[in-house]
């Protein structure tokens, strides 16, 4: 991955430190009032406030009663999703975990980080490179001899290597279809993005609860440029400026969820994003990241069961509500189908541990959870990418994601990786599972303005039927060591390293 903690990084761009908790110490003036007991308060005099989710069963005389055990138990109720039984708590009690979990009604509860509030990732692998005016000019001058193709186009391998451009001349996406990108923001100004962006669907998540204010899905700062270039790959418009995306008919939204702080994707976050897309009518979501401060998220532990209750409660409401989700798989090239995998970068918001989980007790959020497609990353030679995770039964789909290092392109700039818009009007090159999920958005969003009425289940198998299979390698000794780099298992119609096989763009259309 990037080292931006979550699917963001598996881009690789320039070096980026994401900011995500800027709106965490809001607080409803009436929850605030909620009373404590003497004990709670003495408990929390000066301690640090930390944010919890609370799961419940969805009725409204049970969440009554788990608010009065949250205040009871020295609690402040942020935001309550009654429909899916999910409350956004930030208490200063140490205990106060503990304490919730033994509350009458209370299925699920636990913190959401283990620093304070005040105090999360994405899946693009590495650091962003701008295009210079020079790379830019001579990329231009390469697209003009291609007519009907975007100015930096001739750099877009991804697009030709997926049947994008050709699938564009048929069909490039109905704008009855809306994308939201769940991640840093999307810099809806930029000028290949403007004419597709769908602010009325766009929202500001950061702390548990939507902003819709003018403006409030944009990047905090330039350097939260993962959204905007996740945006582009999905739907730049082809409007004769930069570059072009899989489906440049469709809307696309921005729905931020990185912390301003540190950049993290909080799970009070993303619950609000899905429940936001399903209520505003959203077909498909992208996420680019997992959620913090855990890689995996382990049902043995409380407070990561919690996480994993709490975010999917919210994703299952978007499906069941016909909103489908695309996932990156990752970007530290884990066998998600082993038996046993060292994690060694959580928690990411304080100090990691070296822990070696089950993967099939411990789990990447959201990318494993039930309906959401799981993408790997190809690059130039419809090989796994050098840093995608995988796995056999996991992996769902694979796309376009990039490979600076061991498969390059015959372009004019011989860039590996996925060239996309970036903020203030720019355009830069990035790498990562993060790149590769928006490329089968894209793709989702074609089938999808061509099969109004699909279900998202419906809409996950056709995204699988129309897939090229390339089949498992006969070796994946990337470096040429005589060591074999990852191992694919299945057949060549499913298998670890491309799922059900790698997204088509015009068959999609066709």
């Amino acid at each position: 991955m990037a080292h931006l903690r979550s699917r963001r990084r598996l881009a690789l761009a320039v070096p980026v430190v994401l900011s995500l908790t800027a709106s965490l110490g809001f607080l409803p003036a009436a929850a605030s009032a909620a009373p404590q007991t003497a004990s709670a308060a003495e408990r929390v005099a000066d301690a640090p406030s930390l944010a919890y989710v609370v799961n419940t069963k969805a009725d409204r005389r049970t969440i009554a009663s788990v608010k009065r055990a949250i205040a009871a138990a020295g609690g402040t109720v942020v935001v309550t999703y009654d429909r899916i039984g999910v409350i956004v708590v930030h208490s200063a009690n140490p205990d106060f975990g503990k304490e919730i979990r033994e509350a009458r009604g209370v299925e699920s509860a636990g913190a959401t980080r283990t620093a304070p509030l005040t105090a999360a990732g994405t899946t693009d692998e590495g650091a962003a490179d701008h295009l210079t005016a020079s790379e830019a000019a001579r990329t231009k001058a390469a697209s003009a001899e291609t007519p009907g193709s975007e100015p930096l186009e001739a750099d877009q391998w991804d697009l030709r290597a997926i049947g994008a451009d050709e699938a564009a001349r048929i069909n490039p996406g109905s704008r009855e279809v809306t994308v939201a990108v769940i991640d840093t923001g999307v810099d809806d100004t930029h000028p290949d993005l403007a004419p597709n962006f769908s602010a009325s669907q766009s929202a500001n998540c950061v702390g548990g609860k939507a902003d819709t204010s003018e403006g409030a899905w944009r990047p905090y700062t330039d350097e939260d440029y993962h959204g905007t270039h996740v945006a582009g790959e999905i739907a730049a418009a082809r409007n004769g400026i930069g570059v072009a995306g899989v489906a440049p008919g469709v809307k696309v939204a921005g729905i931020k969820v990185s912390d301003p702080d540190n950049g993290l994707f909080y799970p009070e976050n993303v619950v609000c994003a899905f429940v936001f897309a399903a209520d505003h009518g959203v077909e498909i979501t992208n996420n680019s990241y997992y959620v913090d401060p855990w890689l995996y998220n382990c049902m043995d532990d409380p407070d990561q069961k919690a996480i994993v209750d709490a975010v999917n409660r919210a994703q299952l409401y978007a499906q069941k509500k016909g909103t489908l989700h695309l996932a990156s798989a990752g970007n530290s090239n884990h066998d998600l189908a082993s038996d046993a995998i060292v994690d060694d970068s959580s928690p990411d918001d304080s100090t990691p541990v070296t822990r070696t989980i089950d993967p099939s007790e411990c789990f990447d959020v959201p990318t494993q959870l039930p309906g959401v497609v799981t993408v790997s990353a190809t690059g130039v030679q419809n090989l796994k990418s050098y840093y995608s995770t995988y796995g056999h039964g996991v992996v769902d789909i694979a796309a376009p994601g990039g490979d600076r290092r061991y498969q390059l392109p015959d372009t004019p700039s011989k860039d590996g990786r996925i060239l996309s818009t970036m903020p203030n009007g720019e355009y830069a090159f990035l790498q990562g599972t993060s790149m590769a999920s928006p490329h089968a958005a894209g793709v989702a969003a074609l089938l999808k303005s061509k099969h109004p009425r699909a279900t998202p289940a419906q809409l996950q198998a056709l995204l699988k039927a129309q897939a090229d299979n390339p089949g498992c390698p006969e070796s994946y000794d990337q470096d040429g060591d005589g060591v074999q780099d990852a191992t694919c298992e299945g057949g060549s119609r499913v298998n670890g390293f491309y799922g059900f096989g790698i997204v088509n763009a015009l068959r999609a259309v066709k």
